[in-house]
C-alpha cells in the first residue's frame, strides 16, 4: 500500500515564511498535494493508496481520485505513519511505500522503478537531493522498520534498513528528491519543465524580485482583510 502523510496544510512550509506569505504558502501546499495525489492516480497498476491526514481539503481530494482516508491522530508525520502502518499490517499489505505531499515533480516511471528495483524482502530507499532527508520509502514486509521523518532522515533510514540483514537498494530518482522546503526549490520548480498545477502557482508570483520589504507588505495586507 502507498501511504501520503498531509499534515495540516494550512500551517504547511512555514520554512518559506522568509518569500511566501501564508496565503501562498497554503496555496503552495494544496498545489502540491494535489500534484502528488494526481501522479498517484495517473500510475498505472499501483497498490492501493491511503492518504494519512485530516486536513479537509487533503480528504477530498483522496475522495475525487478514490483513495483511502487514514484518519491520524495529529501529533505528526512519524506518529502518523506509524498508525498507518499498523493499519496495513491489519490489512495484510505486503509492503508499504511512503511518499511525502511536498514533492509535486514526482511521476509514474519514477514510482514504477522503486517498484521495479524492490527486493522481495527488503528495503528501497529514495533520498531528497541534499542527501539529507527521504523522499520514499519501500519496506518489505511493510513494517520492517521503524520510519522517523524530519531534516536528516536518510542515514538513520539506511541504517536502520541494513541493520534488519535484508537488502536496501538507493535510488537517485531526481523528481522524488525535488521538495519545496527553500527559496531556491520554489526557483528550480518554477524553472524545472512541465507544467504541473504547482509549477503554474508559483510562476505567477514574481519572486525573482520579491525581497522581505515585499513580504511584510503582502502580510499586512493580509491582515487588514
Amino acid at each position: 500500500m502507498i501511504l501520503v502523510p498531509v499534515k495540516d496544510l494550512a500551517d504547511a512550509k512555514r520554512r518559506l515564511s522568509s518569500i511566501l506569505s501564508p496565503e501562498e504558502r497554503f496555496a503552495l501546499a494544496r498545489a502540491m498535494c494535489e500534484d502528488v495525489l494526481q501522479a498517484l492516480a495517473r500510475w498505472q497498476n499501483r497498490p492501493s493508496v491511503g492518504v494519512v491526514t485530516t486536513d479537509s481539503f487533503a480528504r477530498d481530494l483522496a475522495a475525487r481520485f478514490n483513495f483511502e482516508v487514514v484518519t491520524d491522530d495529529n501529533s505528526g508525520e512519524t506518529s502518523a505513519i506509524e498508525m498507518a502502518t499498523a493499519f496495513c499490517r491489519e490489512r495484510g499489505a505486503e509492503s508499504t511505500l511512503v511518499v511525502p505531499a511536498d514533492i509535486p515533480l514526482i511521476d509514474g516511471s519514477e514510482l514504477q522503478k522503486i517498484m521495479d528495483c524492490a527486493p522481495p524482502g527488503g528495503a528501497v530507499l529514495v533520498p531528497d537531493a541534499a542527501g539529507r532527508g527521504t523522499n520514499a520509502a519501500w519496506r518489505s514486509p511493510g513494517d520492517l522498520f521503524p520510519l522517523r521523518f524530519g531534516n536528516d532522515s536518510f542515514l538513520p533510514h539506511l541504517a536502520a534498513a541494513k541493520a534488519t540483514g535484508l537488502p536496501c537498494v538507493v535510488l537517485e530518482l531526481p523528481g522524488i528528491a525535488r521538495d519545496v522546503d527553500r527559496p531556491e526549490d520554489l526557483r528550480e520548480l518554477a524553472a524545472a519543465g512541465g507544467d504541473r498545477r504547482s509549477q503554474r502557482l508559483v510562476r505567477s508570483w514574481n519572486l525573482s524580485g520579491r525581497n522581505h520589504v515585499e513580504l511584510r507588505q503582502i502580510e499586512h495586507g493580509i491582515q487588514q482583510r
